[in-house]
């Protein structure tokens, strides 16, 4: 058995990494070279990698870490548990306990809930749950949505030119037909054609599931009221994938944001703390489904992990929503989002880009297009090439984001990273001006 090693360098752990893993890299993102990164420490709103190179980030953990890096509430919160039990299967804890309550309790409408260990893991169960209600098969997908990495969510996510509507194609190799078959593939946004499609194959169809904000598109006006109407209409079950939004757009998540309430919502990011946490909440006879009293009869829906419920996840998880009951939380975060977008907006217009600096909350993204995105249409008519190479040069000025996909303020960004990020956004203009 080979020794640890310890203290390696950037170029020695990108050495290893390439030998490790596919493309030496963790699950899609690959930086291009020289911006390749070997994260060491973090703290608030700054990540430095081993060599102490150091990067403002507004990744914060896919949006999981609301409260920044190592938020010291957290961290003393699992230290705590980690001298406690580390994790449990099958064994209820305190801490699971307590979390599974604070989640309900904070939910419009939820009555029950189960654990899950991730998001992707959560809508898989939500959609589970749903077609097991109803006795049907197919579910309702808007045009690039993501809802995880299983079979079923990984249709018409991303494709290079509009779906072949109601059908999608798959985003992942090795996924049968047989599962990207069972989704219904229809515009976000776009209650007309929905009310169509619906009606096309209501007899298939088990429920609807969508991003209450898709990606960084904001519904229009009734259209997730629409969602709510139309599923009371027919009997569909309404799945709102939360695992971003839930509790990042207002405590009680989108729910409460904008005032609909849905069957089943899946979480997963801010609920963990950071830590591995997802759960799907809502209806009782809905989660009532997974009951275990109820194995091996008709209707049972299997939902259970080795991570279910992990005890450091859940502590890390009580801290962090216990932060964002501070009076005025969610406020004075989207208006700090508000003022990055302002600076951002001014930079731009000064270097004569036509792009958009798009919000929702904390969530805020630079889109190379005329106009705010109504739809995944938009994006295919924007400048996706511009987007990449403008966060390409942010990456190199010292701003940690992911190319074309949308980034998050935590309460730890000071207004000393927001200037930084103009500076960092004012040179990467200049570079890509000297590129032309």
């Amino acid at each position: 058995m080979g020794t640890p090693r310890t203290m390696s360098s950037h170029a020695e752990l990108l050495e290893m990494a390439e030998k490790a893993l596919p493309g030496g890299a963790l699950g899609t993102r690959l930086n291009p070279e020289g911006l390749r990164m070997t994260v060491a420490s973090a703290e608030g709103s700054r990540i430095r990698d081993v060599d102490g190179t150091e990067w403002i980030d507004y990744v914060c953990g896919a949006g999981a870490l609301i409260l920044g890096h190592q938020a010291p509430e957290v961290v003393e919160a699992v230290q705590r548990q980690a001298a406690r039990t580390l994790h449990q299967y099958g064994s209820l804890t305190d801490v699971a306990i307590e979390l599974a309550a604070t989640i309900v309790d904070a939910i419009p409408g939820a009555e029950r809930m189960v654990f899950a260990t991730t998001g992707s893991e959560a809508t898989l169960y939500a959609i589970r749950m749903a077609r097991a209600f109803t006795g049907k098969t197919k579910v309702v997908k808007f045009e690039g949505a993501f809802h995880g990495n299983h079979d079923y969510a990984g249709v018409a996510v991303s494709p290079t030119e509009p779906s072949p509507y109601p059908r999608g194609l798959p985003f992942t190799g090795g996924a049968p037909s047989e599962a990207t078959d069972t989704m219904v593939i229809t515009p976000y946004n776009d209650l007309d054609r929905l009310r169509k499609v619906v009606d096309e194959h209501l007899d298939e169809l088990a429920g609807i599931i969508v991003e209450p904000v898709q990606r960084i598109i904001s519904p229009r006006p009734g259209f997730l009221q629409g969602l709510r109407d139309l599923c009371d209409e027919t009997g569909l079950i309404l799945i709102f994938d939360e695992v971003v939004t839930g509790f990042r757009l207002a405590y009680g998540g989108a729910q409460e944001r904008f005032g609909v309430q849905a069957d089943l919502a899946s979480y997963g990011k801010v609920i963990g703390g950071g830590g591995p946490m997802g759960a799907v909440v809502g209806r009782a006879e809905l989660v009532d489904q997974s009951h275990p009293g109820r194995q091996g009869s008709p209707g049972y829906v299997y939902a259970s992990g080795t991570l279910h419920g992990n005890p450091l996840g859940a502590a890390a998880g009580l801290a962090t929503l216990a932060g964002l009951r501070e009076p005025g939380f969610y406020d004075r975060l989207a208006g700090r989002t508000e003022t990055l977008a302002a600076g951002l907006r001014e930079v731009l217009a000064r270097h004569g880009r036509e792009a958009v600096v798009e919000t929702v909350g904390s969530l805020w993204q630079i889109l190379h297009m005329k106009r705010s995105p109504r739809s995944y249409a938009d994006f295919l008519n924007g400048d996706a090439a511009a987007n990449s190479a403008l966060d390409t040069e942010l990456l190199r000025n010292g701003v940690n984001v992911i190319p074309n996909l949308r980034r998050f303020v935590s309460s730890a960004h000071s207004d000393e990273d927001f200037e930084l990020t103009f500076a960092a956004l004012d040179r990467s203009c200049r570079a890509l001006e000297r590129q032309r």
